[in-house]
């Protein structure tokens, strides 16, 4: 039985909007990678370009830069987004994490001051949330924020905060409560990373970019209005944020589905001298990119009636994170010893984007809380399973 989605008129209206946008303003050539520095510049020119056809984050209210579109919406809007090859969202930080959570903890003030800045690229923001001392346990962070009037004094170190190097902002949690323990007495706080007292230095990863940083507080004082929701909520914010990562948003199904067609057709190109086994993971990777797909409008459907996200946004990450690192795996097996060939390598020609993507995909199963924590919180709290 095949399983089609079926569009009302107004939806193939917007898709056919989305499309026309994409097909007169993506750039041509693909964009230098967004982890150096000129690369970064393309990325947030063409923020600014998407903000003038308002598709800077079209879930957003009008008044934020946005189109009030609903979720199904959204979907259409990625799947032409990655249809049309357009490029990667250098504020993912800002438009997917962030900026939901300020649409729910956020002052009138603050949504006013950071969202339209967020929506057009104007300020591009980096999460500072891992420690060099917590490792995976994100409750056990020392970095400190202690009150001095109006103020607070940061102190502490973050790493392999994304997009840090270049970015403009961060939002990070911070001991607010002196002595406190675990996930009690944590705030979360923005911060301006061009500050007195923010010292940002980049980490070179195997291909030679910055695409993380660590971030030095060194009694960097920022206003205690940068405070997101209550003194000691930090928490509970931080892990709705969490939610928005590992749930719907970050990575739609449109980023894997078209993933997994340039996968076959890198199959069947090469299909005659390959292993017949590696055909089995193919298929089975685009299954899975389609199954993802519809469960993703299933999730967006319950949720435009009224329905919450739980416990199922941490089984929701780990499929997402294991599939793109399938895919990308298959993907080296088939390329054999020209996998290893860079992008601007003499001989690549279009497979040193397999090899960025394989890169990239490694950092999956880690980021967004590691695939070892998801799974003790579904033994835990889906399956009610005892500790050990």
């Amino acid at each position: 039985m095949t399983i089609a989605l079926q569009y009302t008129a107004e939806q193939r209206a917007f898709r056919a909007e989305v499309r026309a946008w994409m097909e007169a303003n993506v750039p041509a050539d693909p964009l230098p990678t967004l982890e150096g520095a000129e690369g970064f510049a393309a990325h947030r020119e063409w923020e600014r370009t998407l903000a003038k056809g308002r598709w800077g984050m079209v879930t957003w209210p009008e008044a934020y830069g946005g189109r009030s579109c609903n979720l199904i919406e959204w979907l259409i809007f990625e799947e032409e987004y990655y249809r049309a090859a357009a490029p990667a969202r250098v504020n993912q930080n800002g438009i997917f994490l962030l900026g939901p959570t300020l649409m729910e903890f956020g002052t009138p003030e603050q949504k006013a001051r950071y969202l339209p800045k967020m929506a057009s690229g104007e300020e591009i923001w980096a999460q500072a949330w891992s420690e060099p001392q917590a490792g995976s346990d994100l409750a056990a962070i020392r970095a400190t924020a202690v009150r001095d009037g109006d103020d607070y004094v940061l102190r502490g170190h973050k790493i392999w905060s994304s997009r840090a190097t270049f970015a403009d902002w961060c939002f990070g949690m911070f001991r607010t409560e002196p002595g406190s323990e675990k996930h009690h007495g944590i705030s979360f706080i923005l911060v301006p990373l061009r500050h007195p007292g923010v010292r940002v230095r980049g980490i070179p990863q195997i291909h030679g970019e910055m695409g993380f940083a660590e971030i030095f507080f060194e009694d960097a004082r920022v206003p205690v209005g940068h405070r997101l929701g209550g003194e000691g909520q930090g928490w509970h914010i931080a892990m709705a944020t969490a939610g928005f990562e590992r749930g719907l948003m970050l990575r739609s199904p449109a980023r894997f589905q078209v993933t997994a067609q340039k996968l076959v057709e890198l199959y069947r190109r090469l299909a005659t001298s390959l292993d017949p086994a590696l055909g089995a993971a193919v298929a089975q990777a685009w299954m899975d990119a389609e199954a993802y797909a519809l469960n993703t409008y299933m999730t967006a459907s319950r949720l435009m009636n009224g329905g919450t996200i739980g416990v199922e946004a941490s089984l929701n990450k780990i499929f997402w994170s294991e599939l793109d690192l399938a895919m990308h795996q298959a993907a080296m097996s088939m390329l054999g010893a020209s996998a290893e060939l860079l992008p601007h390598a003499p001989d690549a020609e279009d497979l040193g984007n397999w090899l960025e993507g394989w890169i990239f995909s490694l950092a999956g199963p880690i980021y967004a809380g590691t695939n070892e924590i998801q799974r003790n919180i579904i033994a835990e709290r889906l399956l009610k399973l005892p500790r050990g």
